[in-house]
C-alpha cells in the first residue's frame, strides 16, 4: 500500500511561480509511475504530466508544456512539480496519483491506483 501527500498548495499572482511536492510513505516510489492531475470547479480532473520513477520518462500535457517541470528525488522519496509563469486556468486543486510501473505513461485519472488529498493552487490575475 502506498499513500502519497501533496503539499506546496498556495496563492500567486499570475506570471508567478510555486512548488508542489509528494512525498510517499508506507513504501518507497521505485517501480512505481507517478502524476499530477488537477481539477477545477464544475470541470473533470484534467492530467497535467507523469513521469516513471525508473527511468525519468516525462510526458506534459499541452496545457501546461514548457511552464511546468516534473522531478524526482530518490533520496526523499518525493517528486515534485515545479510550476513557472503560472496563469489563473491553473486555479484548481492539484492531485498526486500512483500506479505500478507499466511499460507506457497513463494519462487517465482511473489508470491510476492511489491519491493524495490533493492541494489548492490559486493564481490571480
Amino acid at each position: 500500500q502506498v499513500q502519497v501527500v501533496e503539499s506546496g498548495g498556495g496563492s500567486v499572482q499570475a506570471g508567478g511561480s510555486l512548488r508542489l511536492s509528494c512525498a510517499a510513505s508506507g513504501r518507497t516510489f521505485s517501480r512505481y509511475t507517478m502524476a499530477w492531475f488537477r481539477q477545477a470547479p464544475g470541470k473533470e480532473r484534467e492530467f497535467v504530466v507523469v513521469i516513471r520513477w525508473s527511468d525519468g520518462n516525462t510526458y506534459y500535457g499541452d496545457s501546461v508544456k514548457g511552464r511546468f517541470t516534473f522531478s524526482r528525488d530518490y533520496a526523499k522519496n518525493t517528486v515534485y512539480l515545479e510550476m513557472n509563469s503560472m496563469k489563473p486556468e491553473d486555479t484548481a486543486v492539484y492531485y498526486c496519483a500512483a500506479r505500478p510501473e507499466g511499460s507506457y505513461l497513463p494519462r487517465q485519472p482511473e489508470d491510476y491506483n492511489y491519491w493524495g488529498q490533493g492541494t489548492q493552487v490559486t493564481v490571480s490575475s
